[in-house]
């Protein structure tokens, strides 16, 4: 059969087109797999966090995400290898509060908060709670609260490291009970919670993703959780507002960010992923578990995080300064 040099070139020309886009998708990000920064130690809340949310981010995107581990110095170690990253979106990171305390802490911070990150979008606020070591007493908030304030620093308190939620919260509780605790820092709150559940120190403020469960087994007491409303996976803990400590009112929010630079296709894609993740029923039914949710989609975006981090910087700051506390 022979063919004219028009019907060969046209046919020709019909085969690339129709292999076009598939050439430009096998090309487009992501074309490998992508690692999660999580700047504290495994086993953490973070790090719960982070697991759920790469596992449903791959799918979307159609790529394995690796969490990888990096903590120390309050997560800026973590956050200081992001920025310092490639900024093609195979490096992303999960982080909460402490990215806003840490201009307040570390006078010689390796990186800015803001000009050295693309802001990619929040993932939840995670409650916090009140929590001891078994072998104390205390039945209730009152009763641990009237015991803070009277052995004062005799009263240990484990942490996640200066400028943690953990820290922060308890920085707040000392404020308002006008007492100062002596503090115990760890590398993350996996660490902080093996040695609570040991009994090395004796309280603790830590979120509802890495207490929840300790508390239902028995492993750690529970006397109040830090929001203004109760939370339903833990229905018998009172609220510190609720006739403890007026106004009370902490959370630890999560979110996601990328270095400085990220070209729009990678950061329309991890927003698009975000944001799928946070609808994923598995993902919506294991953070209810936790005593969480995940936040509005409105708010895992870009901009709505760029917001949030410029209103927590100042605030936490006040705080910061206030307790004197500074980073290592």
């Amino acid at each position: 059969m022979r063919f004219s040099r028009r019907a060969l070139a046209a046919g020709i020309t019909a085969l690339m087109l129709a292999a076009a886009p598939q050439v430009s998708f096998a090309q487009g990000y992501p074309t490998k797999s992508i690692t999660l920064i999580v700047p504290a130690a495994a086993g953490g809340p973070t790090d719960t966090v982070a697991r759920l949310l790469a596992e449903a981010m791959g799918r979307t995107l159609g790529q394995t995400i690796v969490v990888e581990n990096v903590g120390g110095a309050g997560g800026t170690i973590g956050m200081a290898r992001v920025a310092k990253a490639a900024p093609d979106g195979y490096t992303i990171a999960v982080w909460h509060i402490a990215h806003a305390t840490a201009p307040s802490l570390y006078d010689n911070l390796k990186y800015d908060v803001v000009k050295d990150f693309d802001h990619i979008g929040r993932i939840t606020d995670a409650p916090m709670t009140l929590v001891s070591k078994t072998a104390l007493p205390m039945k209730n908030a009152g009763e641990l609260l009237d015991w803070i304030r009277a052995e004062k620093d005799k009263v240990t308190y484990g942490h996640a490291g200066v400028g943690s939620a953990s820290h922060l919260c308890a920085l707040m509780l000392m404020k308002e009970l006008g007492v100062r605790m002596t503090g115990v820092a760890y590398r993350g709150t996996g660490p902080a919670m093996g040695d609570l559940l040991g009994g090395q120190f004796d309280v603790m403020c830590d979120q509802t993703t890495n207490t929840t469960n300790q508390i239902k087994d028995g492993k750690i007491k529970g006397y109040a959780v830090t929001i203004k409303t109760k939370v339903s996976s833990l229905p018998e803990l009172p609220t510190l507002d609720s006739g403890f400590i007026k106004g009370f009112d902490v959370s630890a929010w999560h979110a996601i960010w990328a270095p400085k630079g990220l070209p729009k296709d990678a950061t329309d894609k991890l927003v698009a992923a975000l944001q799928a993740g946070l609808k994923d029923q598995k993902v919506i039914d294991r953070l209810a578990s936790l005593g969480a949710a995940p936040v509005p989609l409105e708010q895992a975006t870009p901009q709505a995080l760029a917001s949030h981090l410029a209103a927590e910087v100042p605030r936490w700051g006040e705080v910061i300064k206030a307790a004197g506390v500074k980073g290592n």
